[in-house]
């Protein structure tokens, strides 16, 4: 009778801290990706715009022909 009142009860620890463990590395991710996406994302995008922005204003590229070949590969 004991023995089986204490299998039981390790099991059910074991049980709830498996849950919490689980528990917990889900919070993770979901704060991560909510950080990222609500945080990171905006200003990345903002900063990508700007950039493109200053493309626009500035021009073609600078680059002589050779340079160009080179970077694309040809």
């Amino acid at each position: 009778m004991i023995r089986s009142l204490l299998s039981l009860f390790t099991i059910g620890l074991v049980t709830i801290l498996g849950l919490s463990l689980v528990f917990s590395v889900v919070g993770t991710a979901i704060g991560l990706a909510s950080f990222l996406l609500f945080r990171a994302a905006p200003v990345l995008f903002v900063g990508w715009i700007v950039v493109k922005a200053f493309e626009k204003l500035r021009g073609p590229s600078v680059l002589s022909d050779a340079d160009q070949r080179w970077i694309e590969g040809d």
